[in-house]
């Protein structure tokens, strides 16, 4: 059975009341792929809107936190810890072009998990690289945004990468 459709198939907030809670994490990554001159001028701060990785941590911590009012059926959640980093990476086999890892990792002591609040602080912390760089670079891609490990609840750890 699908938990998010009733018996009659309406769409339902899956009814978590009877679940434990127990402390839980989630950790996403994503990347934007961008032009050297972009990269560059993220790494000497001389993007003309500012500094564009504290602008991009602060919104994916706030996008954790509101996870629920932009994913219809989320329950919202007693958020205990959101933590966003970047790496800034060089072009390699895999990677035509520079770009920015994103990886965030949310916590919780909840009755479910915070899969979705980790993906949304990647999405939106990406979207904003994109929104402070676009001026220098429109042609940037937002890419390869999942979750790589889970922890805690019943179904208990899921790890997807190292």
């Amino acid at each position: 059975m699908l938990t998010h459709l009733d018996e009659r198939g309406r769409a339902q907030m899956v009814d978590v009341g009877e679940k434990g809670e127990t402390h839980r994490v989630a950790v996403a990554r994503g990347e934007i792929w961008m032009a050297p001159e972009t990269m560059a001028a993220i790494r000497e701060g001389n993007v003309p809107k500012g500094d564009v990785l504290a602008a991009a941590r602060i919104a994916g911590i706030m996008a954790a936190k509101r996870t629920p009012d932009l994913i219809p059926l989320c329950h919202p959640l007693p958020i205990t810890h959101v933590q966003v980093d970047f790496t800034l990476r060089d072009p390699d086999e895999a990677h035509p072009q520079p770009w920015v890892e994103i990886t965030a990792r949310v916590e919780t002591v909840a009755r479910t998990g915070v899969e979705m609040e980790a993906m949304t602080a990647v999405m939106v912390a990406a979207l904003t690289i994109y929104d402070m760089a676009k001026a220098l670079d429109r042609r940037m891609r937002l890419m390869n945004v999942r979750l790589i490990e889970k922890h805690g609840g019943k179904s208990g750890d899921l790890i997807l990468e190292p």
